[in-house]
């Protein structure tokens, strides 16, 4: 049956190799199961019909050996009653349906067959889509970390580290040379600030002699 073509490219797949083939592995794990679910429901519908036909089989193999007892006891019946044509007529009845009996016999061992070999693909159909439901969050999940190790894998691949780290060099000396440059600035200053100073104290104390004379002056007159 078609329908089971597709159903055993599932059953062989291994649900990990599907997952690390695709492109979005989180899209797969959740539509692997939607097509299991729909697969699921098709080959459910399938069994129903193949052991509808399988009983119906079962039927006109049944009335078919029914008759044949029939004719049988028809032919006794005659034979009981003398009438040796009519329990050959009946014979060659029997004859008939037990040649229908063999095809019926046949027709129904095939078809039995094939729907012990669906029951068992539904079964199996079954367990692994039980198997993908509760298996769904973990393989969600390992998608995701897998992603993020590769974004970040390719973060990493694509810097280039030596020139990250002389690009970081190279401004350290500039800020270095600022400091210095702020630093020279800063004794620059003080040393400006030393030097008005002295000249203060040279002004205040030139003040203070002259003071010191003029008194001088007045007590000796």
């Amino acid at each position: 049956m078609a329908i089971f073509s597709r159903i055993g490219d599932i059953l062989k797949a291994n649900i990990n190799d599907l997952i690390d083939r695709a492109e979005n592995p989180e899209k797969m794990v959740k539509q692997i199961i939607i097509d299991m679910e729909e697969q699921l429901t098709d080959a459910t519908q399938a069994l129903g019909q193949a052991m509808a036909s399988e009983k119906q089989a079962q039927r006109q193999l049944e009335n078919a050996k029914k008759s044949s007892q029939e004719w049988e006891q028809k032919a006794k019946m005659a034979l009981q009653a003398g009438n040796q044509d009519l329990a050959r007529r009946a014979l060659e009845s029997k004859v008939n349906v037990d040649k229908n009996i063999a095809g019926f016999q046949a027709s129904f061992d095939t078809i039995h067959m094939q729907v012990s070999q669906i029951r068992d693909n539904v079964q199996v159909l079954r367990s692994k889509l039980d198997e993908a439901r509760a298996r769904q969050n973990m393989l969600i999940a390992r998608a995701r970390m897998a992603e993020a190790q590769k974004g970040i894998a390719t973060s990493l691949s694509g810097t280039d580290s030596s020139s990250a780290f002389s690009k970081l060099d190279k401004m350290e000396r500039k800020i270095e040379g600022k400091e210095a440059e702020a630093a020279a600035f800063s004794e620059l200053a003080g040393d400006n600030n030393a030097v008005a100073n002295e000249f203060a104290d040279l002004e205040k104390n030139a003040a203070v002699d002259a003071e010191l004379q003029r008194l001088m002056n007045e007590l000796n007159q």
